[in-house]
């Protein structure tokens, strides 16, 4: 891949700039920068970490330019200068990118005063001041304010500045607004006053997630056609987290989005460091193909918002990393021209540099493995936000046991199950897809029908692609059981026991039972499939006297399947993900892994063994294969900041050698050694002597 800083202008320039846009600083300026800050501290950054492209303040909330546009609130400070303009200028001068950033989401006094109908409204009839600066006032995302007036702003800023792109930060609002112009452009839409509460269930909760998604893509497709109006190569980009896709109709990002911008900054409690390349699978769930950009924080991303801080130097490089890991572009974002603490600039350089020397392979290849997680956009879309925590939490926890199993796994988006994507997978997980179409479920159907593997959990097809409860699970029939209540919950106290000898009960010597769930399903197996654990039948928590079971075990809470076309099926009908997410049980984490190794039917392609915990990513071509191993193993791995690198051991990997190909050549890409191959049958077995942050084995075929 070409360098950027080599690039002529007119190549800059081209509609496909963005590929060679790969390494981004974003400085966000204060009101005061204008007077403060250093223009050339910032061009000697932009050299010093490499990067290729800049996101840079230009207005919204504050312009940081001379706006001509009426009622666009300047810098105060501002004076006869153009601090845009000089960054921008000096990113040109280096052959860099630029995307302009804006943010619409908050008005000045006389904004308000001029235009009161571009004020959000609370569900009381107050106009909402800003929750953490009261002397403004929160727009209104779905009405004139951003789509009259912000799309001048956005117009003169392409029109008078060097830019590629205009980028856009908190423009999708801040829940309903129940302003007169939302009432009324609600009721003609759906016929629907505006919902006062986020039920699952309530018509017009669902009613609103629709118009509100209708009415932001309408958005994006316009300010991309007014950005495209006067510079044809550049675009309209979207800030977006990493569940955003649901904000939008696929085919429209299709469109008109030629890159993704993912702003998960960093994490925040109990996360763990894996949450970082998490956003590039949910993003090839859907776009396997396109660009994504992580957007990382040098300060620590605690709900207290210390925004213009710095955390550690080995945190920054984790985040960094880890996205880069699994495919990612990276981006770090500075708020405050003006720099107290200047620590994090080495490690971001340092993160850099690793990315620059991965860059290459990460383009040549394409992220693959057996096993894929379903990524459960209609539930997502459709529920409230206590219930998508539910589904989300259920999720995590699988995918938190397969790291520690040492699997590599991809998402697939239940909104992309074509044959042809499922069939890229030999297993697939739905940890808790519980609002699935008839026609998501038959698809599904027919890929177990053509000899693939299912793993599914706790609620999975119980509702509708809208959310309405059925009598009977989608997937009955696929999984071997039959619904006979709906899920029950929260409950104590729970066990489930082994029954019999199976590969999914193995691991648990010395136990008849273990943990079982909080939210349990009432299920009735079919004939033909095998229960390894059964339901402990629900007894007291307290007196401790009263504490003993009752009834001995009954009811599958395991059921397996071993299909006519050679696929498995597993069916766990408790909220196992969710429970090992919150106590991190290590009989859990072995039951999730059994289940999916035995529904896997033989070894893994890829096998990474060692005393560690590893983040795995594969990346394919046609003539090589690339084994990612970035190590989580600190005493930091579930709560930040990580404060240092605790270097691991001696692995052996072992890779499936392609049926008619020999192994080239093999070498560690981080540590710049080759690796010696050994080949027993058709697997290439390789001994990596040490993993510090990162490190990829790297093989070619011949």
């Amino acid at each position: 891949m070409l360098d950027a800083l080599a690039k002529t202008a007119s190549t800059l320039r081209k509609p496909d700039w963005y590929k060679s846009a790969t390494r981004w600083t974003q400085l966000t300026l204060a009101e005061d920068d204008p007077v403060k800050y250093d223009p050339e501290f910032w061009i000697d950054v932009f050299k010093r970490t490499k990067s290729n492209a800049t996101c840079l303040s230009a207005g919204g909330y504050i312009g940081f330019y001379p706006s001509k546009v009426p009622l666009h609130y300047v810098s105060k400070f501002l004076g006869d200068t153009d601090p845009f303009g000089t960054l921008v200028e000096g990113a040109r001068k280096l052959d860099m990118h630029v995307m302009a950033r804006v943010d619409p989401h908050a008005i000045h006094q006389d904004a308000a005063d001029a235009h009161p109908e571009w004020i959000a409204v609370d569900k009381d009839g107050n106009k909402r001041r800003h929750w953490a600066f009261p002397e403004v006032w929160v727009t209104c995302a779905y009405g004139d304010y951003n789509n009259v007036f912000m799309p001048e702003i956005v117009k003169e800023i392409t029109r008078e500045y060097d830019i590629d792109a205009v980028f856009a930060n908190r423009w999708q609002g801040h829940g309903v607004c129940y302003c007169d112009s939302c009432k009324t452009r609600f009721k003609a839409a759906s016929g629907f006053d505006l919902p006062l509460n986020s039920n699952a269930d309530d018509p017009q909760w669902k009613a609103w997630t629709i118009w509100r998604r209708e009415v932001l893509t309408r958005m994006v497709i316009q300010w991309d056609k007014d950005v495209k109006a006067i510079k044809p190569h550049a675009s309209f980009i979207p800030n977006m987290g990493g569940a955003s896709l649901m904000e939008f109709d696929l085919g429209l990002i299709e469109k008109h989005c030629p890159f993704l911008v993912i702003d998960d900054q960093g994490r925040q409690g109990l996360e763990s460091i894996w949450a970082a390349g998490r956003n590039a699978k949910r993003i090839r769930a859907t776009f396997p193909e396109r660009p994504v950009i992580l957007i990382t924080s040098i300060g620590p991303e605690e709900e207290h918002r210390w925004k213009d801080s710095v955390t550690t130097g080995a945190e920054i490089q984790s985040w960094i990393t880890n996205g880069v890991a699994h495919g990612m572009l990276p981006w770090y974002t500075k708020f405050n021209g003006v720099v107290p603490d200047d620590r994090w600039v080495a490690p971001v350089a340092e993160a850099f540099s690793l990315h620059e020397g991965l860059e290459d392979m990460l383009a040549a290849t394409t992220a693959n493995a057996e096993i894929a997680v379903i990524d459960p956009s209609t539930t997502l879309k459709m529920w409230a936000q206590e219930n998508r925590r539910i589904a989300e939490a259920d999720d995590l926890g699988f995918y938190q046991a397969l790291i520690e199993a040492k699997l590599p796994f991809e998402f697939l988006s239940d909104e992309m199950m074509s044959a042809e994507a499922l069939d890229r997978f030999k297993v697939v997980i739905l940890a808790n897809a519980t609002c699935l179409s008839d026609e998501q479920c038959q698809a599904l159907r027919d890929y177990v029908a053509r000899g693939g593997s299912l793993v599914a959990a706790h609620e999975t097809s119980t509702r509708t692609e809208t959310g309405a409860l059925r009598t009977e699970f989608g997937l009955a029939d696929v999984f071997g059981a039959r619904m006979k209540a709906p899920a029950r919950g929260p409950v104590k106290n729970t066990y489930v026991a082994l029954n019999g000898s199976h590969d999914i009960n193995a691991g648990f010597e010395g136990a008849n039972r273990i943990i079982g769930g909080t939210h349990l399903m009432t299920v009735e197996a079919d004939a033909d499939t095998s229960a390894p654990f059964l339901f402990v039948p629900d007894f007291p928590d307290l007196p401790m006297e009263e504490v003993y079971p009752r009834e001995e075990p009954k009811g599958a809470a395991v059921i397996t399947r071993e299909n006519a076309a050679g696929g498995r099926t597993v069916y766990i009908p408790w909220n196992i993900g969710s429970v090992f997410l919150d106590v991190l049980a290590e009989d859990h984490a072995i039951l999730m892994a059994n289940a999916v190794r035995w529904a896997l039917g033989k070894p893994s392609r890829v096998e990474v063994n060692g005393h560690s915990v590893l983040d795995i990513a594969i990346r394919e071509s046609a003539d090589a294969l690339s084994v990612i191993m970035f190590n989580l193993t600190n005493p930091m791995m579930l709560k930040g900041p990580t404060r240092d690198i605790y270097p691991v051991g001696a692995h052996t990997v072992e890779v499936d050698v392609p049926a008619g190909r020999t192994v080239k050549s093999a070498r560690l890409m981080v540590d710049g050694a080759p690796v010696k191959v050994e080949t027993r049958g058709n697997r290439a077995i390789m001994q990596v002597p040490a993993i510090d942050m990162l490190e990829v084995v790297y093989l070619e075929w011949a």
